[in-house]
């Protein structure tokens, strides 16, 4: 997991935490839970998960997002209420984000496969005719029909970038529907808090050190009912004649993207909001992206570079506690 919860010992008077692990979204995901809850409520949590990984995982065959993929060129597919409120949130980042941040990414994803078996270089003639498909802008949404369209043959959508945040933001609301006053979800990365601790101070959240191995972290922060989320060129790669690739793929170059940054946390309100904001970041240099972090409220980020200096948001450190580790 990307990030660790540094939760403290509990006072003796104290609830005794209940947590489970299990295996989703292609990452370990744990949920806890503070407040006396029994284990049948993480059982329903991992049971929403379960649910929305199959509406929303473009390899899970019979999906909605695999039905729209599978009629790319073809028809359009009515899909579920949850299935198009991601898919409009993701067309809403790629219009923040001129287009970094893209839904439609799939055909390179697909055609990279880092992370899976078999990931290498494409050729340069099969990312020219991947790009050719890429383009948020393309997708056809028909409100009343609740149905989703992408016009040409090869489109591919890929919500790998928003999805495990609304998820979060999902079980977060199941959690607080059944009562649940105090608990930690973590989707591999992507962290978010319900309620408040039960010693009433802030949950910390341990941050990854990018250049080092998983389980070292470089900060912490201070939170209350926050979500956390973070990516890094660590996450995912391999390494083709001594070079790095990593996942975060360029929607206009075929290529993952190059820059400054080597992770970047998001605090946010909305884990699906720092999901797709920390993708978005890898497009920017480290001054841009903190300069459009600046501009939304209720957000923060801590960026680190190359050289492995932190980089962070008026807020943090302000209203984010924050203690730099080394």
């Amino acid at each position: 997991m990307i990030l660790v919860i540094m939760t403290g010992c509990q006072p003796k008077t104290d609830p005794t935490p209940v947590s489970d692990t299990y295996f989703a979204l292609g990452t370990v995901v744990t949920i806890t839970l503070y407040d006396g809850s029994s284990h049948d409520l993480i059982d329903q949590c991992f049971t929403e998960i379960t649910r929305l990984e199959n509406l929303l995982s473009k390899s899970i065959e019979g999906s909605d997002i695999y039905l729209v993929n599978q009629h790319a060129g073809i028809s359009e597919t009515v899909v579920s209420p949850e299935t198009m409120e991601v898919i409009k949130k993701g067309i809403e980042y790629g219009t923040l984000s001129d287009g970094a941040f893209d839904i439609s990414i799939g055909p390179l994803v697909n055609l990279w496969k880092i992370g899976e078996e078999g990931a290498k270089v494409p050729a340069q003639t099969e990312i020219d005719q991947a790009l050719m498909h890429i383009d948020y802008r393309d997708i056809i949404i028909d409100n009343a029909k609740n149905s989703v369209f992408l016009p040409y043959e090869g489109m591919v959508i890929d919500l790998g970038g928003i999805a495990k945040g609304y998820i979060a933001d999902k079980v977060a609301a199941l959690l607080d529907e059944n009562g649940c006053n105090s608990a930690l979800i973590n989707l591999g990365g992507n962290v978010l808090t319900v309620g408040i601790k039960p010693t009433k101070e802030l949950w910390k959240i341990g941050i990854q050190d990018p250049m080092s191995n998983r389980g070292d972290y470089l900060a912490i922060v201070d939170v209350g009912v926050k979500s956390v989320v973070t990516s890094g060129i660590y996450e995912r790669f391999f390494i083709e004649n001594g070079i790095r690739y990593h996942h975060i793929l360029n929607p206009f170059t075929g290529y993952p993207y190059e820059s400054d940054i080597t992770g970047v946390s998001i605090i946010s309100d909305k884990s699906v909001d720092g999901d797709a904001l920390s993708t978005t970041c890898f497009a920017l240099s480290i001054e841009k992206a903190m300069a459009l972090i600046e501009t939304l409220p209720d957000t923060e980020a801590v960026f680190v570079n190359q050289s492995g200096e932190i980089f962070k948001t008026s807020g943090i450190g302000n209203t984010v506690p924050f203690t730099q580790l080394y």
